[in-house]
């Protein structure tokens, strides 16, 4: 019978520097042994560390056992009078399935917590099954770092896994010699779960072979945790010297490393919030950019977006819905707008050559482009399309483009690029429009 761990002890001495002097403290608690030995630790450590101990219960509503788990841990919480909120979540299952939404939801409501840092109970047989199962998904180095012990879920909340180097059996010796009472989740044996398959088939063949392999996997996740930070760190680096107004500029990209390139593509689409890529589609893309001629327009699609190389840069593409006109009062003077539906910003500075400031006091309207639309200039009219190709506007943008019409229904201005020979004043003011291209991602 294994003696009964001493995991006070052990919380006590791994306790981060960073949780010094009086700080605030709420545990995700579902009620499961590895919460509820994590709450019977916490309230013992108050008596050496200094904060402010409540919890918070996600209530999912997948099990019919949900309303039972939420009652058992008031009841808990109430018998040692820590304050616990209880929040209730509608899961809406993807394409990533029903754990994936759940992790969302609850992740959500984890960091709405009012306290400093949120604890949660995962111990090191979680991590050495993330590990695996990050493996099977051919996870890189990120994935591959499972979870981390301590990072920061908001600006201003630290999520901190205290339990990570201690094992499931520890956690439930230490239940049972205390008396603490737990719920079970039915879920948690359904072989239909890969990572149940993982616990209950696969693991106890290893265990019988390799004891220690949970503590071995740990060293792995830890050793590839530092892997990705040097990653990030390096790939930080390269998106400052690449990327200029949210575009990435392919001298810079392909004066790197392969890899350095991958890695850059790779974290340039994500910060651009184009969503995620698989390596089989980061490498097809760099390929093909090397490869396509200087005349191409190669074109990347990704889960949220598009990336489009034009004149030697990568344009981040998030798509639009067509806009509608959208009237403009001589407010827009005083300060730039944006313009989500449009995609965009709209500021207006002064500059000989601009609009008239009269034209702009009886009201603009931004109005989508039809085709075949012409800009009078001093000699003749000339077609927006030319205009926007001649500014080196990338095709995709060029659709998408707005126009300045007048109240008489005059097109008097292509933001950014000419303003109508006929509209146009030496005191007037000059519009300009910047397209939203994803977070500016610049050195500064």
């Amino acid at each position: 019978m294994m003696k009964m761990p001493d995991l006070l002890q052990r919380l006590i001495k791994e306790w981060p520097e960073t949780l010094s002097g009086h700080f605030t403290l709420e545990l995700a608690l579902s009620g499961g042994l590895d919460s509820v030995v994590l709450l019977d630790l916490l309230l013992q450590a108050r008596a050496h560390q200094c904060f402010t101990l409540s919890a918070v219960h996600v209530h999912h509503g997948l099990s019919p056992n949900a309303d039972a788990w939420s009652e058992h841990c008031r009841a808990l919480c109430e018998a040692r009078a820590v304050p616990l909120r209880i929040e209730r979540v509608q899961v809406i299952p993807d394409g990533d399935g029903v754990e994936a939404a759940a992790r969302r939801a609850r992740y959500q409501v984890l960091a709405s917590s009012s306290a400093n840092v949120v604890a949660l109970a995962q111990h090191q047989d979680d991590q050495a099954e993330t590990v695996l199962l990050q493996a099977l998904r051919g996870g890189g180095p990120h994935a591959l770092a499972a979870m981390p012990r301590w990072r920061a879920l908001t600006p201003a909340i630290d999520l901190w896994r205290p339990l990570l180097g201690i094992r499931r059996d520890e956690l439930e010796t230490y239940a049972v010699a205390q008396g603490l009472r737990w719920v079970d989740d039915e879920s948690n044996t359904d072989p239909r779960y890969r990572r149940n398959w993982l616990r209950h088939h696969w693991l106890p063949v290893l265990a019988a072979e390799l004891p220690d392999y949970r503590a071995q996997l740990q060293r792995t996740a830890s050793q590839l945790a530092d892997a990705a930070a040097l990653l990030d760190e390096l790939a930080e680096q390269d998106l400052a010297q690449a990327v200029r107004g949210g575009r990435l500029q392919l001298a810079e990209l392909t004066r790197l490393s392969e890899p350095r390139q991958r890695q850059l593509l790779l974290r340039w689409v994500e910060r651009s919030g184009l969503g995620s890529a698989t390596p089989e589609s980061v490498e097809a893309f760099r390929r093909q950019l090397l490869t396509a001629r200087s005349d191409a327009t190669p074109q990347w699609r990704l889960s949220r977006g598009l990336v489009h190389r034009y004149r030697g840069e990568l344009w981040p593409d998030a798509g639009s819905a067509s806009p509608q006109c959208q009237y403009l009062s001589s407010a827009v003077l005083t300060t730039p707008v944006a313009l989500p539906d449009w995609q965009g910003v709209l500021a207006f500075e002064p500059r000989k050559g601009g609009l008239r400031s009269e034209l702009i006091e009886q009201g603009l309207w931004l109005q989508p482009r039809q085709g075949g639309e012409r800009l009078a200039l001093k000699v003749g009219r000339k077609p927006v399309k030319t205009l926007l190709q001649e500014a080196g506007v990338p095709p995709f943008l060029r659709e998408r483009w707005p126009l300045l019409v007048d109240a008489g229904g005059e097109c008097v201005a292509l933001p950014g690029v000419e303003v109508a020979n006929t509209a146009q004043s030496d005191d007037g003011w000059w519009p300009l429009w910047t397209p939203a291209l994803g977070p500016q991602i610049d050195a500064g």
